[in-house]
This record gives C-alpha cells, structure tokens and sequence, in this order.
C-alpha cells in the first residue's frame, strides 16, 4: 500500500519534480531598453513575454527557454541580436515569471506555444521567422517547428525525449507513470526547414549523444558540438555564438 501511494503521488504530483519556475512580482521593471513587455491570454491563464523590436529587423526569433529561472535569467544577449537584426519573443511558462495559473500537462504546455507563436507571428508577415529552444525548450520548438515549418529552427542542448531522461536521472522510477513523454524525436524528423543543433560535449544534464541521434533523424540538420561545454555555459562559447550568427545569416 505504501509503494502504490507512492506511485500515485508521483504520478499527481509530477510537475513539481519535473519544472522549476521562479515567480516575479507583478511590478517588476526589467529595464531592457528597446524591449517590451507582453501579456496575452491563454486558456484560463495569462502569459508574460518580452519583445525586443529593432527599427527594421529581417525577422523574429522566438524563443522558448529551459526550465529553471524566467525571462529575468534568459532574456540577455540583446546586443547580439542589434548586430544580427532580428527581433526576439521569448515567453515565461505558467507559473514561470509573470505568468499566471500552473503548468498541468503536455497538451496545455504546446497549446499554450501555438498561441503564443499566432500572438506574435503575423506581425512579421513576409519577414524570416526563426525557432529557438534550448533544453527543456527544445521538445515544444520541435513541435511548433514540425506545424509551421519556419526559416530556421535552432535547438540548443536537446533531449531525445523527457522519458530517456527521467530513466537516465531516476532510473527506480517507472517511466509509465510520466505524463510529460516530450518525445523530441516524433517531431524533428517532419521539420522541413534547416535546424541547428548545438550541444556541449560534456553535458552532464542531457548527454551529447542525444543530439547525435536526433541528428540522425533530421531532414536538414546541422550539428555544432562545443567542446568542453557543459549545460548551462553554452553561451560562454565564442563558438555558440559564431554558430548561430552564421546560421542566421545564410537565411535572407
């Protein structure tokens, strides 16, 4: 009896092993110049997003960050994309943030994109539209890259699928009991566009090998291997930069 209440608990209460949101106050000022802050609705929530609009960008990139933190810790780099010019949206999940209710399940997480992604994409009618998700992001920018096939899709440190990992990093847990599969490998092969796949070799979160194999299954796929990187220090590398300037510029 004890295991099974165990197995439930896990199975209800999942989320709170899985996500790690940090919640803003209401009134913080993030005091980024040239960026705005959004809210939108979604379905009985309302998302926070920054957007960064540059005077005649060539396009957008939305952004779909990793797991821990908001769009305090990810929105930086902002010079980065004045030199490249393009835009960026980047959105806090629920519960992240801003962002109001609380995360309830896979469906809820990609409807809430597709929403997010129809929110902003039609301002850039005719303009480069680029996909960027870096880890736990990467299995939802897959998804929405696989229905809208845009110009570019970038997945930094992806996953094969969130059960892998779960059996990689709680190998006593039954994967049956994930409701949260976030299977990356259903959906880059039906990408048609290119992507880029960035990984650091010595990434003890999400191995480098998955990128190898998501690779494998990719129509058009680049794979940029940072030696010595790690997780969370990608954007350390002169290479991770180089990567994605180069990868922005040969769309035009």
């Amino acid at each position: 009896m004890a295991l099974a209440g165990l197995l439930a608990l896990l199975y209800l209460r999942q989320e709170a092993l899985i996500f790690f949101p940090q919640t803003l106050r209401a009134d913080y000022d993030f005091g980024l110049p040239g960026v705005d802050e959004v809210r939108f609705p979604v379905d009985g929530a309302t998302l926070s997003a920054l957007h960064l609009t540059l005077p005649q960008p060539r396009g957008v990139v939305f952004f779909l960050h990793g797991n821990a933190g908001n769009l305090a810790d990810w929105f930086v780099d902002t010079p980065f994309y004045w030199a490249t010019n393009v835009d960026v949206f980047m959105i806090d999940y629920r519960g992240y943030g801003k962002s109001t209710g609380r995360i309830e399940s896979e469906d809820q997480l990609h409807q809430d994109v597709a929403v997010a992604w129809r929110h902003i994409a039609a301002r850039y009618q005719g303009q480069r539209k680029i996909i960027y998700g870096r880890s736990l992001g990467t299995a939802l920018a897959a998804r929405l890259a696989a229905q809208v096939q845009p110009d570019l899709t970038v997945l930094v440190s992806p996953y094969w699928s969130l059960a892998e990992l779960a059996r990689l990093h709680y190998p006593i847990l039954p994967t049956s009991l994930l409701r949260y599969p976030l299977k990356t490998f259903e959906d880059i092969g039906r990408i048609e566009g290119a992507v880029l796949m960035i990984h650091g070799d010595r990434d003890a979160l999400i191995p480098f090998d998955h990128s190898v194999r998501l690779q494998a299954l990719a129509r058009h796929a680049e794979l940029v291997r940072i030696e010595g990187g790690g997780h969370n220090d990608l954007q350390e590398f002169d290479s991770y930069t180089r990567a994605i300037a180069d990868a922005l510029g040969r769309i035009h």
